[in-house]
């Protein structure tokens, strides 16, 4: 039964991914990497992403002739997307390196997971971040930008690998006597709840930096 409704929920992400990266390439984002980011946010988040998409995405479509009429939640809720999407990134890059290599910290695959995919979440959660500032900042050194990039999203992409970190603990210790691995539709469909998780802990982290002026609303 686990089998079908992961084999349920994953078609429903992929066709979600689809739906919104055909869009997107119809009607490009002002800001480049959301080009990117809400398509991946279709694989976890599903029809809910393609909703918010429509509803507040195409906005920021450069054919679009719409103004920005989005409350800060909505704002709030597109900058912590645009963190969801760089650490999702990470993290799906970093699942068949630990795999492949058959990689283990202290004989654990988790602990290995919990290491390759925070780095990995890290970098590309700032690299998002950093093409997402640094065309607004051009007037100024990529340095600066670089700096810019890693004080607005380091708490963030923190936050998000604790609630996702926090749900494969779950998963690898409680729901499952043998985990599913990344062969098996189980592992991936637990991936996207974990991502989901991820999203929901990093939202008052994306609030209160925003609130700061410490990272700019999208």
């Amino acid at each position: 039964m686990l089998t079908t409704i992961s084999w349920i929920a994953l078609i429903i992400g992929i066709v979600s991914f689809i739906i919104i990266a055909v869009d997107v390439f119809k009607h490009p984002q002002m800001m480049t990497i959301m080009n990117i980011v809400w398509p991946i946010n279709g694989w976890f988040f599903g029809p809910f992403a393609i909703w918010t998409y429509f509803k507040w995405g195409r906005l920021k479509a450069k054919d679009s002739n719409q103004e920005d009429e989005r409350q800060q939640s909505a704002k709030i809720f597109v900058s912590a997307s645009h963190c969801a999407g760089g650490c999702t990134f990470g993290d799906i890059v970093g699942v068949p390196i630990v795999a492949l290599t058959g990689m283990t910290i202290a004989g654990s695959t988790l602990f290995a997971h919990y290491l390759v995919e925070f780095i990995l979440a890290y970098l590309f959660g700032i690299i998002f971040q950093f093409l997402a500032i640094y065309p607004m900042q051009q007037n100024k050194h990529k340095f600066h930008a670089f700096k810019s990039a890693i004080k607005a999203d380091t708490w963030s992409v923190v936050t998000f690998q604790i609630g996702m970190f926090g749900w494969m603990a779950v998963v690898h210790y409680l729901l499952f006597s043998n985990p599913p691995t990344p062969v098996e539709p189980t592992f991936w469909f637990m991936m996207q709840i974990a991502m989901i998780l991820g999203f929901l802990v990093s939202y008052p982290a994306n609030w209160w930096l925003i609130q700061k002026g410490i990272k700019e609303a999208m």
